[in-house]
């Protein structure tokens, strides 16, 4: 929402929110059902009146935006639980995407996985490593309870600590090898468009 100069200690100058930024345009919410109850009364006022005011301000500063909000909480229940302004809830339920986890949509980690994987090592600077069918059959097999950004999030990891080599099971992280396959339902793993998986060492790029 922005402030004004000297409206709490260390606001040593005028600062324009995010909502005025985004005057004429988008502006994303992440994780709205993060937000605590008092910014969503505001949050509500925004919506409703198309005015912010800074924190400090006396003066309404009209902004005309469009909202696009994301969150992984069940916002529904959390209205009937008190943990959502039940008016916040049916103001920015527009047009509504349901994203399933990547567990419900396992056939789209290996293009993930192959494009984080050219993202990231360009990015760094490193040679792309490789990976043993095995430890890409525990990959597709992990249920990725952090969903994208935890894949994303392994895939930098091991850009760094294996470029350019083989990344074997023991590289995954702790969380990855507990969900380990065993090698009768490694062999068994199949998603759309891809051969099913075999559990040994061959390599994969």
């Amino acid at each position: 929402f922005g402030h004004e100069r000297g409206s709490f200690t260390g606001a040593v100058r005028q600062h324009v929110g995010r909502f005025e930024q985004a005057d004429g345009g988008t502006l994303f919410l992440d994780e709205i059902g993060e937000i605590a109850p008092s910014v969503q009364v505001r949050l509500m006022r925004v919506l409703e009146g198309g005015v912010v005011t800074r924190v400090g301000g006396e003066h309404t500063v009209k902004v005309d935006v469009r909202v696009v909000a994301a969150t992984n909480r069940d916002l529904y229940k959390e209205v009937q639980s008190g943990g959502f302004r039940a008016d916040l809830f049916y103001r920015i339920q527009g047009i509504t995407l349901n994203v399933p986890a990547l567990r419900d949509r396992r056939a789209d980690i290996a293009p993930l996985l192959s494009q984080f994987l050219a993202q990231l090592s360009a990015r760094h600077g490193v040679r792309a490593p490789t990976f043993t069918r095995q430890t890409k059959a525990m990959l597709l097999h992990y249920d990725w309870p952090g969903n994208v950004r935890e894949l994303r999030n392994v895939v930098e990891t091991l850009c760094l600590l294996k470029e350019g080599r083989h990344v074997r099971p023991v590289d995954l992280p702790d969380s990855v090898r507990s969900q380990m396959p065993s090698p009768r339902d490694a062999r068994a793993i199949e998603y759309p468009g891809q051969l099913v998986l075999e559990l040994d060492d061959g390599l994969e790029a």
